[in-house]
């Protein structure tokens, strides 16, 4: 039991080095920003998340006891990250996107910026 635990310990550390350095070699040949955003963003999801599995993995295999803050640290890196992906595409979009060559977005204000449509219900009337 303990080999195979061994093992899976070893195959996640493996995996999370490999996107790691991927990650980090995208980083640097990728050529725009836009390119450049996807490479980091999957390094740190799932780089860091393997070595977070890998420590959850040990702990319970090894010292008997279970450890929820590499499970919360993973929840985390795995809502954040894609989120903060989006912001860093969609600024990027705003400040040197050519305007003409965008689709138009279907409101007044513009790309990325939240419009709410007006409230059919109670047309226009305020309640009070």
């Amino acid at each position: 039991m303990d080999q195979i635990m061994e093992i899976l310990v070893t195959f996640f550390l493996v995996i999370s080095g490999i996107f790691g350095l991927v990650g980090s070699f995208g980083l640097i040949k990728l050529r725009d920003t836009m390119q450049r955003l996807h490479a980091p963003t999957k390094a740190t999801t799932l780089g860091v998340g393997g070595v977070l599995i890998a420590s959850m993995i040990y702990f319970f295999a090894f010292e008997d006891t279970l450890s929820f803050h590499e499970l919360l640290i993973t929840i985390f890196l795995l809502l954040t990250a894609p989120v903060a992906a989006n912001f860093i595409a969609k600024t990027l979009l705003i400040e040197k996107a050519d305007k003409i060559a965008l689709p138009p977005s279907g409101c007044d204000a513009g790309w990325a910026i939240h419009n709410d449509p007006p409230n059919l219900a109670n047309n226009g009337e305020s309640r009070g």
